[in-house]
């Protein structure tokens, strides 16, 4: 591993750096076509960061093993953002109201309106078993509900802040410690045992490296990886050092695909409360046809 005052390194030869990488593959399009944007380094139908072999990754980065400069990380900031998912705030309060407000709950709702206000006819006390029953279903179904969705967050939050919180990152051929926050695709990273990796990268030197990334895709073992191989944010070095180009930060890492994957899910209406919904529209709609034809 480099040391932080050591002096620009030579260029590499990569005849040998080839030789060493495993089922890489050719950028299948123009290399020229390809803008330095997200649009067209993160579109598969384009190119494969994670597959494609390691000297056509330097040139689709714009980048060298001496690393960026100071205006280009400030640019390519601007195009890619900071390396950091943002998080959503939500009132757990309502959010638990939430489960309450759909179809099915306004027919239970008004169920337990209606036994109130109908029991109480020919001076009878209110019916308050009826209603105590039907509040305590739906506060049971909307705290399962709530329960799940928390859960599914607090999963997510947890490898957040699993994340590494500082990078070892050269820049202008000199190795600083700075935010991994401030890491743009085409820096120059290395880490070591014990480090988180702070952003997707492809290593181009390594040295008996060992990574647990059972947290982002279900390995029990840590992986061994070599020069060419795809390191994810969020992994942790078990054994060995490397040094690698950054090739997607932010919500285009790999744990950033799969938890934006998560929060859709989460803000998307599931299989259950889709029939559950239908089943309550079909009940309103009933009962209104069941009204005007009474009236």
């Amino acid at each position: 591993m480099a040391d932080s005052n050591a002096q620009p390194k030579a260029a590499r030869n990569f005849d040998k750096t080839f030789e060493e990488e495993k089922a890489a593959t050719r950028c299948l399009v123009d290399m020229k076509t390809i803008q330095l944007n997200a649009e067209d380094l993160y579109d598969r139908e384009k190119v494969d960061l994670e597959q494609v072999e390691l000297e056509d990754v330097w040139v689709l980065l714009q980048t060298s093993e001496n690393g960026l400069d100071a205006a280009e990380v400030e640019r390519r900031r601007g195009i890619f953002g900071p390396n950091r998912l943002e998080e959503k705030s939500v009132n757990p309060f309502l959010q638990f109201l939430s489960f309450m407000w759909n179809p099915l709950s306004w027919v239970m709702e008004g169920a337990a309106v209606v036994s109130i206000a109908l029991s109480n006819g020919e001076n009878r006390p209110p019916d308050w078993q009826d209603f105590v029953g039907i509040m305590a279903l739906l506060l049971i179904n909307s705290g399962i509900g709530y329960y799940e969705e928390r859960s599914a967050g607090n999963a997510v939050k947890a490898l957040m802040d699993s994340l590494a919180p500082k990078a070892k990152a050269r820049r202008n051929g000199q190795w600083s410690e700075i935010d991994s926050a401030d890491l743009v695709p085409g820096d120059i990273v290395a880490f070591k045992i014990g480090d988180v990796v702070p952003g997707d990268c492809r290593l181009y030197d390594a040295v008996n490296v060992s990574i647990d990334q059972a947290a982002l895709t279900g390995e029990s073992l840590p992986i061994s990886k070599s020069v060419g191989d795809q390191c994810f944010s969020g992994s942790i070095c078990k054994q060995g050092e490397a040094e690698g180009i950054v090739s997607a930060t932010g919500a285009n890492t790999f744990f950033g695909r799969a938890a934006t994957l998560v929060g859709a899910e989460n803000d998307s209406t599931g299989h259950m409360q889709a029939v559950l919904a239908k089943i309550g529209g079909f009940c309103l709609v009933s009962i209104g046809i069941a009204i005007a034809l009474g009236g």
